[in-house]
């Protein structure tokens, strides 16, 4: 969906500097709540949202069904974004073998308006990335099910449509809406050479202000 040198690019920017450019050219907010943490490792995550709508199972012993369809015919790449109606930071939406399947799929990584579990094995046999409210051992089974697939979805407070772009990093989870990327991606670009030539000078005139005055970028 997105060029490779879009994704490339994106990965060499701090989340920091798309959330700011997001503010600029979009103008809303899009990083996620600061509960969202990378809780695997340091990897940093960009692609393409494929987005899983979650919610009460009223009684139902179901599985997530429209996750793993998902993740069946998941593209190299893309990133699984499932959202949760209370996001109920008590279960775990995403473990060990839906991992494996992800995983087996090239997938990105997968961002979870919720808890994950089976750490140890995710970090010990795939190093893939999982970014969730929290770690938790509790199943869905019995208490959430999955709704629906590639569909508008609210996760950690923020709006993600299918296909936007996912930047995430330790710092958070930002959602570029697909047809601001290229804007975004240049205003970020922009941003990053700015602060890096702002940074420089209060480091060799040892003057915060200086730098303050010449770039205006805190």
């Amino acid at each position: 969906m997105y060029s490779q040198d879009i994704i490339d690019r994106f990965k060499k920017v701090a989340t920091a500097s798309v959330a700011d450019a997001c503010d600029q050219i979009v103008g809303r907010r899009c990083f996620m709540d600061y509960e969202m943490k990378a809780r695997i490792n340091d990897k940093r995550v960009v692609g393409p949202a494929v987005t899983i709508l979650e919610g009460p199972a009223a009684g139902e012993n179901v599985g997530p069904a429209h996750a793993i369809d998902a993740i069946e015919g998941a593209s190299e790449g893309d990133v699984l974004v499932i959202s949760l109606a209370n996001a109920d930071k008590n279960v775990a939406l995403w473990g060990g073998i839906m991992t494996a399947g992800a995983y087996s799929k090239g997938m990105a990584g997968a961002i979870l308006d919720g808890g994950v579990r089976d750490t140890t094995e995710i970090k010990r046999d795939y190093g893939f990335q999982v970014y969730a409210r929290s770690v938790s051992p509790g199943t869905t089974l019995g208490r959430y099910k999955t709704y629906a697939a590639n569909v508008p979805v609210t996760c950690a407070d923020v709006l993600v449509n299918p296909g936007d772009l996912i930047v995430a990093d330790p710092d958070g989870v930002v959602v570029v809406p697909a047809d601001k990327v290229e804007e975004v991606l240049a205003a970020t670009e922009e941003i990053e050479a700015k602060e890096a030539l702002q940074a420089k000078l209060i480091v060799e005139s040892k003057s915060i202000k200086e730098g303050l005055a010449k770039y205006n970028r805190i």
